[in-house]
């Protein structure tokens, strides 16, 4: 045994600070609610369109592409 622990550490989003906590999306800042509401119809028809060698750049699997992508725009 080396003395080396493999413990990893999994936080709870409640326990990070407001600064730690990462974005959910990245829309462009400034938009209004119909704002976003068209960026996300418009990304998540892009990732729909997406080859399986982007989506493993991205580091998302085809299933959760699609699950995203058929997500109603009005749905965060």
């Amino acid at each position: 045994m080396s003395g080396m622990s493999d413990v990893r550490l999994q936080l709870h989003p409640e326990e990070l600070s407001r600064e730690q906590r990462p974005k959910l999306f990245s829309a462009p800042a400034g938009l209004g609610r119909w704002g976003l509401m068209a960026h996300r119809w418009h990304s998540r028809r892009a990732l729909l369109e997406l080859t399986p060698e982007q989506l493993r750049d991205v580091g998302l699997t085809p299933s959760q592409a699609r699950e995203e992508g058929l997500k109603p725009f009005w749905r965060s």
